[in-house]
């Protein structure tokens, strides 16, 4: 890997070593502050260094070096990502969007909503459930990577209500990396963090807590598990202790899971098994994903990695469906064990289309 040959490591400060959030896939990236360019050990794809300050070419007696090695980069690179679309026929121009877009990835030009920037749109879609007449709706396609440190520098200028909106915004969609880029930018323009405001003494740091904030569904949360009542008409009671659930929603940081016997299962898993909660669930922290349909799955992988390493698990059990497609979880699961730093142990226990337990093994 290329590095800068007129740097020396014995006058960095400490925070000349940092993360930003890969452009690609949003996972935490580890620079330093004179690498061009890191590979997301998420993903697998090169990244840019964010903070990458060039002006040393101009006095620097190495930059001929550098020069050589930038005319070997791929500028404006483009990536396939979720981002959002204005269909300018159906809209009417009222611009209840663009308040909801602290980005500022919309504008009101020549009378219609405008995507001003691909580089704004974090493509999550807060901005969707404000337009009146449905113009607005997330595709798929070619853009820009979105820029966390861009989108900063301009929310930024807005003020702490839009700060707030924004980190609350990114917290509530499980956007770790881009949280924590959002908030290093603050600390380098001297501005206060919102979310830590009124913290109590002792409270975790904003970015290590579980996520919550702007989406209602992605609230963390924690039950108390009262004493099982006598069942009455076959029902059951709940084993669940913590929500959310869905793998892209929960947070490795979030408290349910610290030294937690985890379960990942697959969606179909509990409609499938009657005894999911007596017999499965009781006892064990939920994560939940389907490995057919559900997109992100490099995250998926991360976030288990995080399970094993950073919450420190005590054990992982898989559940899967006996349909091929389902395999595809356990498949996740032991890359991530593969990847950890910590072993723990996995077992995989297999449910048949009709509701039976078709064979339980530690792999």
């Amino acid at each position: 890997m290329f590095r800068c040959p007129g740097q020396e490591m014995r006058f960095w400060k400490p925070t000349d070593i940092f993360e930003a959030a890969c452009r690609h896939c949003g996972a935490a990236v580890e620079f330093f502050k004179d690498d061009p360019r890191r590979r997301c050990p998420a993903c697998g794809r090169d990244c840019p260094n964010p903070r990458l300050d060039r002006g040393c070419l101009e006095w620097c007696a190495r930059a001929a070096q550098c020069r050589a090695f930038m005319k070997q980069e791929k500028e404006g690179e483009r990536v396939r990502r979720k981002i959002i679309t204005i269909d300018e026929q159906t809209c009417t121009g009222c611009g209840l969007c663009i308040p909801n877009c602290p980005e500022g990835a919309i504008q009101l030009i020549d009378g219609k909503a405008r995507l001003v920037s691909d580089l704004f749109c974090d493509g999550l879609g807060a901005c969707l459930g404000h337009c009146p007449e449905g113009a607005i709706t997330i595709e798929e396609r070619e853009a820009e990577p979105y820029d966390e440190e861009k989108v900063m520098t301009n929310i930024i200028k807005q003020g702490p209500n839009v700060i707030k909106a924004h980190l609350e915004h990114l917290k509530g969609h499980g956007q770790q990396a881009y949280l924590e880029t959002a908030i290093a930018c603050l600390e380098r323009a001297g501005e206060q963090n919102p979310l830590a405001r009124g913290a109590e003494a002792g409270q975790p740091h904003p970015l290590h807590e579980a996520m919550h904030g702007g989406c209602p569904g992605s609230r963390s949360m924690r039950f108390e598990q009262a004493a099982p009542a006598p069942a009455a008409g076959g029902e059951q009671p709940s084993q669940l202790t913590h929500w959310p659930v869905q793998l892209h929603l929960m947070s490795p940081q979030a408290p349910p899971y610290q030294g937690a016997d985890v379960l990942l299962a697959a969606d179909c898993v509990a409609y499938a098994l009657g005894a999911f909660h007596a017999k499965h669930l009781k006892g064990r922290a939920l994560a939940i994903a389907c490995p057919k349909l559900d997109e992100g799955q490099d995250r998926y992988l991360a976030k288990i990695r995080a399970l094993i390493d950073e919450a420190k698990i005590n054990t992982l059990t898989v559940m899967i469906m006996e349909v091929p497609c389902c395999g595809g979880l356990l498949r996740l699961a032991q890359q991530a064990a593969a990847q950890a730093t910590r072993k723990v142990p996995v077992k995989c226990v297999t449910i048949g289309i009709r509701g039976d337990v078709l064979g339980e093994e530690w792999v």
